[in-house]
């Protein structure tokens, strides 16, 4: 009897030390399994807060180059014909018809071209017009706009199924495109350039070539660099690469592959 006794306290004291052992792993386990979510949570956050301070870089660079972008187009080309149009009507002589006539022609002209061009620089630079007509609309009245100042042969074609993705990928894209086609103005000295739009199921191919004179990757100019630098950016940011490929008097091709649907 006594040794029954000994065996139920022995089986008690057992089954006592395995019940506190599992409350204490499961304990164990369940801090762990909080601490590993509340780090996750932490990270989440803080990938978070990382893409959003890219995503405010971006805008601010965005913002700053295009205050840029309207300084210099008021400065090269409306400041320009408006100067001359005053210096037209300041000689100005209303006893010699034929000569005055010629120059009030010339004004208007020079001012009309004033509007026309501010009216361009208001839609290349506003954003609602890739809300209000999308990407490909926005960037066929960009097309139009550089075909009509005769800088270069630009061709346009599109490939694939479109597929209208959110507005401020869009504009990302955009002002990618933008940018690409503001280098080859100040530097290619091209001839002709294609812009490519090749839609796949999951991704969007953007490449952009031109027969100027080329540059080498590893001595290009700082004004380059920073433009290069820029699209990167911007193409990193919807989780997408740019790759460059550039030769001396061989020209530049530029491709961008951007996920359609950012995971």
């Amino acid at each position: 009897m006594q040794k029954t006794s000994h065996d139920i306290v022995i089986f008690l004291f057992a089954t006592a030390i395995i019940f506190i052992f599992l409350i204490v792993l499961v304990l164990t386990l369940l801090y762990l399994y909080n601490k590993r979510q509340k780090n996750h949570t932490e990270n989440i956050i803080t990938i978070k807060q990382d893409f959003e301070k890219t995503i405010l870089n971006s805008q601010l660079e965005i913002q700053e180059q295009t205050f840029q972008h309207i300084s210099r187009e008021i400065h090269d080309n409306i400041n320009l014909s408006l100067t001359l149009a005053k210096l037209q009507l300041n000689t100005f002589d209303w006893q010699d018809r034929e000569k005055s006539s010629l120059k009030l022609e010339m004004s208007i002209n020079l001012l009309s071209n004033s509007i026309a061009d501010l009216s361009d620089i208001s839609r290349s630079m506003n954003a609602d017009l890739i809300a209000e007509q999308g990407l490909l609309k926005a960037l066929e009245e960009e097309v139009i706009r550089i075909q009509e100042a005769e800088l270069f042969q630009l061709d346009y074609t599109i490939q694939g199924s479109p597929v209208f993705m959110d507005s401020n990928k869009e504009l990302i894209i955009f002002r990618i495109i933008q940018e690409a086609f503001n280098n080859i103005i100040k530097h290619a000295r091209a001839k002709r350039v294609q812009l490519q739009l090749n839609y796949l199921p999951e991704t969007l191919e953007v490449e952009i070539r031109d027969n100027g004179r080329g540059f080498d990757l590893l001595h290009c100019s700082n004004g380059k660099q920073a433009g290069l630098k820029n699209m990167e950016t911007r193409a990193k940011i919807l989780n997408g690469d740019m790759k460059i490929s550039s030769q001396p008097g061989k020209g530049t091709a530029l491709q961008f592959t951007i996920p359609i649907i950012t995971v």
